[in-house]
């Protein structure tokens, strides 16, 4: 009779501190915030590097943060932005794989009122926030050195990051621009290498057979294809006699500039991108003002200043 007793009592006393956390949950009291992240690759140096100050400044903030590698797909990226919202979070950051193929997440988010933040690319469909930078501008830059290094005149070759990507459109964009206001300059080639180091080498070395000594520079749109051209280059015995400038200053291309064996690259804060996404994230969650745009601008980084960013 007695341990009945006692069961019942501890039966009592469980569902009153269950029915008390219900009740916390239910008025808001000790709930955290959960945000989805859905990234283009986790394979990409610069990408890890905004992944990973996003879980740092969601943990400063106490907030729970989901992040799923979208694989370069955008219809893979679509799917997990379903999953996020049948998870019911309370915001979502997006770094779109493509402009118009990632556009339908952003309508999926808005129709089930969970506030959608790209991070550092662009989609065709406006979202709630954009956190990034102007890409056009990162390959004015980049372009703008290398006319300034070839006095204006030259044959140039370009390597494209991955086809249909706001930073591949518009980096594109930037570079034909500078392109144009320079006649001496010729395009003798572009392709892409879809971010990616080994494709960056490989393209490279092709080139290298097809033009040769032709080949006055290389614009590679980041520092993953950049670092690949200069293994190609140096492998040949070229790299002394033709400019490479690429995008993003991640470490190895910091360390390349540092040694003279990148000329240039041109940096994006990836730490400012990440921690400005979580926190436009969580204001727009809890319904606070936000920016809705926020551009971080790009810096050349040439070997007379990379000691300021190198850690």
């Amino acid at each position: 009779m007695k341990h009945i007793t006692i069961l019942a009592l501890a039966i009592i006393i469980a569902s009153c501190n269950q029915s008390k956390t219900s009740e916390s949950e239910e008025s808001g009291e000790g709930k955290r915030l959960v945000i989805g992240a859905t990234m283009l690759s986790m394979q990409n140096e610069f990408i890890v590097s905004v992944s990973d100050e996003m879980e740092a400044k969601a943990k400063e903030l106490g907030v729970e943060l989901i992040t799923v590698d979208a694989e370069r797909s955008a219809l893979k990226q679509v799917e997990q932005v379903e999953s996020f919202i049948a998870q019911g979070v309370d915001a979502i950051v997006m770094n779109p794989c493509e402009v118009e193929a990632s556009s339908p997440a952003i309508k999926l988010a808005m129709n089930a009122n969970i506030p959608i933040i790209n991070v550092n690319s662009e989609t065709s469909t406006k979202p709630t926030a954009f956190i990034g930078s102007d890409d056009t501008e990162s390959a004015r830059i980049a372009m703008k050195y290398i006319a300034e290094k070839l006095g204006g005149k030259g044959n140039v070759i370009m390597i494209h990051g991955f086809m249909g990507q706001a930073a591949q459109l518009k980096r594109d964009q930037g570079a034909k621009e500078v392109l144009k206001a320079n006649p001496g300059l010729k395009l003798l080639a572009e392709q892409s290498g879809e971010w990616d180091r080994a494709k960056g080498m490989s393209l490279t070395e092709n080139w290298i057979q097809s033009f040769g000594p032709q080949i006055n520079a290389i614009f590679a749109q980041n520092d993953e294809m950049g670092m690949g051209a200069v293994k190609a280059l140096e492998a040949a015995g070229l790299k002394n006699k033709i400019i490479v400038v690429s995008v993003d200053a991640i470490p190895d291309a910091l360390q390349a500039v540092k040694k003279g064996t990148l000329d240039a690259t041109v940096f994006q804060n990836a730490r400012l991108q990440g921690g400005t996404a979580i926190e436009t994230a969580v204001k727009a969650a809890k319904k606070e003002a936000f920016e809705k745009e926020v551009l971080i601008p790009f810096q050349l980084v040439t070997k007379e200043n990379v000691g300021e960013f190198l850690k």
